[in-house]
């Protein structure tokens, strides 16, 4: 067995085990934690049954009460803690995010500083203004509205990005007041469950507030059912969003839904063309094409499509795909065989429906390389389908009302980007996107924590998370009045 971190943290202390109220033996059974790079087993972790599950809603339950009573102050103290540790244990958290989920050691660095930065904002979230003095229905009356947490918050989190995207629903949960039960995905459940567990443990976090709870779709359902549970923050597919919803709404839980998309980069007629196809390379090859705002479509004019397509297939080629922790490797293995085969099968159907392949789109187990993809057309998986990988596929376009129809033709509606030589006609046809983010003359794969992050269509249910956004996510209204003076 590979061994990461020796002294911190303890094997002893979580192997096999689940987190909550202290680590302990989970009756869900362990599983192994695979590196995609090499098939070695890198650990064992417990598995939550819906009975462990039931237990830690308990739990949360009974700490909610205290929790939120608690001063801010103390609640901005263990973030600012915790912040602090994770700076200490970066080199942890690196190599398990490399080891675990496949990305490169730059992947690592931009999820700990990403991971950071959801945490200092978190912390400032606990010190905005939480309430209103409204009119009063009667003169010497009082009249009240402010926010109060919701209780017992559910976090489910996806395998790609599993630091961060934890940290970005956990954080302001817990800044605000609420109790939180985690369920890391199975194949990530170290960076994305147990560090973070040991993480806080560290800062000081009062026992029963946060709960970490590894393992797949009957752990995912079990949390979401839970009638302890007010909320469910989920990040994943679309379709198991919508499995995790149906479940929620039975409970009339509120449910935060952030989901996949078909993401397109338009370049138009006067843009930079190596500034763009760079930016296309990035959006759509960097951590092996496995992020929800992955530029799954380029668009380009026809008068640029061949300049931009020569020089996307020279920032693909310039790629070294291997074992991410080797120098000079850029690309990764994707997360699993079923995720290689799926690509696989869209690029092959593609082709045999007559698109053609530039570069790449030869899987060798894991690994897929950068591939570019021409002759694209609306009928084949390569245009419909979320690929989840990276695959380039690139449709040309003649004018802008051609290219902002293509790129509305999907379902999803998360992110997109438009490059332009001129700002204000590039946000003119930004504004024209269905998306719930844009960008202009840059990539489409972006996240800030002072930002309200979500999608439009079937990218999420019209949710928001960041910034301010994420005040109103965990927190409800309660309305308070007294009589005047009779």
């Amino acid at each position: 067995m590979a061994v990461i971190g020796e002294r911190w943290p303890d094997r002893a202390e979580w192997a096999g085990k689940i987190f909550s109220s202290g680590w302990r033996e989970s009756e869900g059974g362990t599983r192994q934690v695979i590196e995609p790079a090499t098939g070695d087993t890198l650990a064992h972790v417990g598995i939550a049954s819906p009975a462990d599950v039931a237990r830690a809603g308990a739990r949360a339950a009974g700490a909610a009460g205290d929790w939120a009573a608690a001063a801010p102050a103390d609640r901005v103290g263990v973030l600012l803690r915790a912040s602090g540790a994770l700076r200490e244990r970066s080199d942890v958290f690196r190599e398990w995010i490399v080891r675990e989920s496949a990305g490169v050691p730059a992947k690592g660095d931009y999820e700990i500083a990403a991971a950071l930065a959801q945490l200092t904002h978190a912390a400032a979230l606990a010190s905005l203004p939480r309430g209103e003095v409204l009119a009063p229905q009667a003169p010497g009356g009082t009249s009240l509205a402010w926010r109060v947490p919701l209780g017992v918050v559910g976090v489910i989190n996806p395998w790609n990005a599993p630091l961060l995207f934890a940290l970005r629903a956990l954080a302001p949960a817990l800044a605000l007041g609420n109790t939180v039960l985690l369920k890391p995905d199975p194949l990530t459940p170290v960076s994305g469950g147990v560090l973070v567990a040991r993480l806080f443990e560290d800062a000081g976090l009062p026992d029963g507030v946060l709960h970490v709870l590894p393992g797949g779709a009957e752990t995912g359902q079990a949390v979401a059912a839970d009638p302890h549970v007010a909320m469910i923050a989920f990040t994943g597919s679309t379709e198991a969003g919508r499995a995790v919803a149906r479940v929620a709404g039975e409970g009339l839980k509120r449910v935060l839904l952030e989901l996949g998309g078909k993401n397109s980069l338009v370049v138009l007629e006067d843009a930079d063309v190596e500034a763009a196809a760079l930016a296309g390379a990035v959006s759509t090859f960097g951590y092996q094409g496995q992020a929800c705002v992955a530029a799954g479509r380029h668009l380009v004019h026809a008068g640029l499509v061949e300049a931009y397509t020569d020089a996307l297939v020279r920032h693909a080629l310039a790629l070294r795909v291997g074992d991410p922790r080797e120098e000079g490797v850029s690309v990764g293995p994707v997360i699993s065989l079923g995720q290689a085969t799926r690509i696989e099968r869209i690029v092959d159907e593609s082709v045999a429906a007559g698109a053609r392949v530039l570069t790449g789109g030869r899987r060798e187990g894991f690994f897929y390389p950068p591939t570019v993809l021409d002759r694209v057309d609306r009928a084949m998986p390569a245009y419909t389908e979320e690929i989840f990988g990276p695959v380039a596929p690139i449709l040309p376009f003649r004018s802008e009302a051609e290219a902002v129809e293509i790129a509305n033709d999907t379902a999803y509606g998360l992110a997109a980007a438009v490059h332009s030589g001129s700002v204000p006609r590039a946000t003119a046809v930004a504004e024209r996107l269905r998306t719930g983010m844009v960008h202009i003359n840059d990539v489409s794969a972006k996240d800030a924590a002072n930002a309200p992050f979500g999608g439009m269509g079937v990218s999420g249910n019209g949710s928001r998370i960041g910034g301010t956004a994420s005040l109103e996510q965990f927190t409800q209204w309660r309305w308070m009045t007294a009589p005047g003076p009779s």
